[in-house]
């Protein structure tokens, strides 16, 4: 009987098992809401905003309720290429490369409708573009192409919400492959796309930016220093240094100004500030030291007690006013452009003040068309200057240096 009674229930164990095993996997989700979608546009929205860890764990908690959902493996994919740029430690960077790949190929591997493949050629591009890979800017065309030939329903889009998204990540691969005519022609595609979309406003800005860099380059030849520094948002003191020793020949225009070789011979820099010792635009801005340009001069430092270059120190429109205006008394050797608005009681800008200190110096560059106010009818003293700004001043000074 005992024999009998032990076999019936191992039987019943065994028949529970076999349909517990046909019921599928076990269920993960713990609320409707709980499902991979949702945590995929939650990852995404976190990841627009910067939020890497949290949306990290929105794409593994996707991950986790389905283990073939490529929208989320893309997702994981550029938060891991995101993190390489804030790694200083090249061993941590090899891992966070590998895993990028990885969940990339694993996207690739699972995207098996048209809206799962654009989510996944779109993030081959962003991912490409953030890390830069050998031939990476091939990848993200080839990325560009094959998703352009899709045809996507865009009421399936979660996130991206229509394929003109695709444009615009292309468009930043061309930004920052320094081939601005292209990137400006893809932002120009997305916002001929359609009358407004998720993706106009940003294109419209980008396309401002790089509209700016292409008109500020047809009047000089960039050479690579000043292709990378015209992509920037901020300009550096020792990025303009840099921009004007090495796009306007400033130390041979400044030279040709003396005639005395003996005296030229023995120009030199006072010293070397010691935060300039190992920089890249040392020489630049010794240059700019040995011409004693205003505006260029090392800072005191309260904390060290030195005089300091302060190379990483963005540069205000203000401040470049200021130096641009040295810059044109040495070329003119006209020493009263230093103080020709003097005096003056009213300023055409609401928000320069007469008495301020740079009031001379943005009058002399924009009654000369060096440097522009807005169509607001302000200056943006304090604002910092971008790569667009620096290089269309210096296509202008570049024009004008064979008039003076």
């Amino acid at each position: 009987m005992i024999r009998k009674t032990l076999f019936m229930l191992f039987a019943l164990a065994a028949i529970l098992a076999t349909m517990a095993g046909c019921a599928g996997p076990q269920v993960r989700s713990i609320s409707p809401e709980d499902n991979p979608e949702h945590h995929y546009l939650g990852g995404m929205n976190a990841l627009e905003s910067g939020q890497f860890a949290a949306a990290a764990d929105k794409f593994d908690r996707a991950v986790y309720l389905d283990e073939r959902f490529s929208k989320a493996y893309g997702g994981l994919a550029i938060v891991s290429a995101e993190k390489v740029k804030a790694l200083a430690d090249p061993k941590f960077k090899t891992i966070e490369v590998e895993r990028a790949f990885e969940q990339l190929a694993k996207a690739k591997k699972f995207a098996n409708k048209p809206q799962e493949e654009f989510d996944y050629f779109t993030a081959k591009i962003r991912v490409h573009t953030l890390l830069r890979d050998e031939g990476w800017l091939k990848e993200c065309e080839d990325a560009y192409r094959a998703g352009s030939e899709l045809k996507v329903d865009e009421r399936t889009m979660t996130y991206y919400q229509g394929a003109e998204a695709l444009t615009y990540y292309m468009g930043g691969a061309y930004l920052q492959a320094l081939e601005f005519q292209k990137a400006r022609d893809r932002y120009a595609d997305v916002l001929n796309s359609r009358r407004e979309g998720k993706w106009h406003e940003k294109a419209d800005r980008a396309w401002k930016k790089t509209d700016r860099i292409v008109r500020a380059m047809a009047g000089i030849t960039l050479g690579d220093v000043g292709k990378k520094i015209a992509a920037q948002d901020v300009v550096t003191r020792a990025d303009l240094a840099a921009l004007l020793v090495d796009e306007l020949k400033l130390d041979k225009l400044f030279a040709g100004r003396i005639p005395v070789a003996s005296q030229l011979e023995k120009m030199k820099a006072e010293f070397t500030p010691v935060d300039m010792l190992n920089h890249p635009f040392k020489d630049e801005v010794l240059t700019m030291m040995k011409w004693k340009v205003r505006g260029m001069e090392p800072k005191f430092d309260e904390t060290t007690k030195a005089q300091l270059f302060k190379p990483a120190d963005s540069v205000s429109r203000g401040e470049m006013a200021f130096i641009l205006e040295d810059v044109l008394i040495k070329l003119t050797g006209d020493d009263k452009l230093a103080t020709a608005y003097f005096g003056q009681d009213k300023s055409p800008f609401p928000d320069v003040r007469s008495t301020s200190p740079f009031y001379n110096a943005v009058i002399n560059m924009t009654t000369r068309g060096i440097m522009e106010g807005e169509l607001s009818g302000e200056f943006r003293l304090n604002d910092p200057v971008d790569g667009a700004d620096a290089l269309l001043a210096i296509r202008v000074l570049n024009q004008k240096k064979n008039i003076y």
